[in-house]
């Protein structure tokens, strides 16, 4: 174990955009887009900022705080703020396990990304009809030289940047990452919104149509939405306590937890008003699915003026939010080998680069090599199994640990938890919401435990 001095940020806006560079991934920019188109557009937005504001963001606010009153990664944290109850030890070397496993899957997806940004940028698409386009993708999927090569780019990107220190390389190239995430969206939301025929989009997604949430399934829909918001804030497996733990305790952490969360809020929103405008300009239906951004929005680059220009900042942009995901999860992993073993930030980085490496082969090649592999039911591959594993089992369920190791006497404790989150300058975690944490918040987030699994294995 280690007990040297921790490391810290250089400057509070290192800490606002790398806990936002974490929540801000492909959740915000992939997800969000077509689940929003999914289920009827403004109305779902509303819902889903609802729950973000009322669920999932106080729960950023108890990570936060026990990363910062501990000083420890996930690895750690639990045992030194309530030794006397070990079992909740346990789940830091869970939630250490689950950060190793999200980068399983998300090194690959964000090989997809590096990979269009190069191929937009080059004008492998120019020539490509829209059928052509689609095989593209398909043909990519299926090389498992293809996969496997953008999938390591994406784990020595991560890699490198943590190897370099927390100052020089993951804070600074981080805020580097975010400044041109911000640019390039806001480019393109202009952009987007200029086309001709935008105003349909921009109706669709602003203006809100309450009996689509009905028709499209209340129930369903109030789902999709609360998932979302815990999805996007990567809550519950230490992804933001490590973050917590660097930094110091001048501002309280309801304060830097709304702006963090608005931040998140703001690239998921932006996101929306990128595709939603250009979907409707070009007569493409918003809710198509995960291929919307591989196979439609290529398609519709093409019919755009200068449209390999906006095609390969578009694919830029996707790959700034998820390498920001990418280096801060690859940092918890990292932090926790230097808070259990000891080690040297260069051996913590080595070893976490050659695990998570070897451990991502499986996903990049369960689409061509290892297809025949198809853990949830025929059609499905091993990155579904890795995202359920995470998505709906590890977030919801360290999320609802996290609430009550936060709330109850047998955990770190309420009066604890306030005094830490409360400490310093900004806006005070509201106190008078007790009662609805320690006892309402488990019971809504194991209703969206129950119906995942429903909806996973049931129907």
């Amino acid at each position: 174990m280690s007990d040297k001095p921790r490391e810290t940020f250089a400057s509070r806006l290192g800490f606002i955009f790398l806990s936002a560079g974490c929540a801000i991934g492909l959740g915000n920019v992939w997800r969000f887009p077509f689940i929003t188109g999914q289920y009827g557009g403004a109305a779902f937005v509303l819902v889903y900022i609802a729950f973000l504001l009322f669920l999932a963001m106080p729960i950023m606010v108890m990570e936060f705080s026990v990363g910062r009153a501990s000083q420890k990664s996930s690895s750690r944290s639990f045992a030194v703020l309530c030794p006397q109850h070990k079992v909740w030890s346990l789940w830091g070397y869970i939630a250490w396990a689950g950060n190793i496993l999200l980068m399983m899957f998300y090194t690959t997806i964000t090989g997809w990304m590096l990979a269009y940004t190069y191929y937009s940028a080059v004008g492998t698409f120019n020539t490509l009809n829209a059928e052509a386009v689609g095989g593209f993708f398909n043909s990519f999927l299926a090389s498992p030289t293809q996969m496997v090569s953008w999938m390591t780019l994406a784990v020595i990107i991560g890699a490198v940047i943590c190897w370099s220190g927390l100052r020089s390389g993951v804070e600074r190239i981080t805020k580097l990452m975010m400044a041109g995430l911000f640019v390039i969206m806001i480019a393109l939301a202009v952009r987007s919104v200029t086309l001709p025929g935008a105003d349909k989009g921009l109706e669709f997604y602003l203006k809100p149509d309450f009996s689509k949430l009905v028709s499209s399934g209340l129930g369903t829909t109030l789902y999709a939405a609360l998932g979302q918001a815990f999805f996007t804030l990567s809550l519950g497996i230490g992804s933001m306590a490590i973050f917590g733990s660097y930094i110091s305790k001048d501002r309280t952490l309801f304060g830097e937890s709304l702006i963090v969360t608005g931040l998140d809020t703001f690239v998921a929103f932006t996101a929306g008003l990128i595709i939603f405008p250009a979907c409707f300009a070009y007569g493409i239906n918003p809710g198509a699915g995960p291929g919307l951004i591989f196979v439609t929005l290529p398609n519709m680059f093409n019919q755009m003026p200068s449209g390999q220009i906006w095609g390969a900042l578009f694919f830029l942009f996707m790959s700034f939010a998820a390498l920001s995901t990418v280096v801060a999860v690859c940092e918890n992993i990292v932090a926790c080998f230097m808070d259990r073993f000891g080690w040297s930030r260069h051996s913590s980085t080595a070893w976490m680069a050659i695990l998570v490496f070897v451990l991502s082969i499986p996903c990049a090649l369960g689409f061509n090599s290892w297809s025949w592999i198809q853990p949830l039911g025929p059609g499905s591959g091993v990155l579904d199994l890795e995202d359920f594993i995470v998505s709906n089992n590890l977030l919801p369920i360290g999320s609802i640990i996290y609430l009550l190791f936060c709330v109850t006497r047998y955990g770190w404790g309420w009066d604890n938890f306030i005094a830490e989150a409360d400490l310093g300058k900004g806006a005070k975690f509201p106190k008078s919401l007790r009662f609805y944490f320690t006892y309402i918040v488990p019971v809504i987030m194991c209703i969206i435990l129950g119906v995942g699994y429903y909806q996973t294995f049931a129907k």
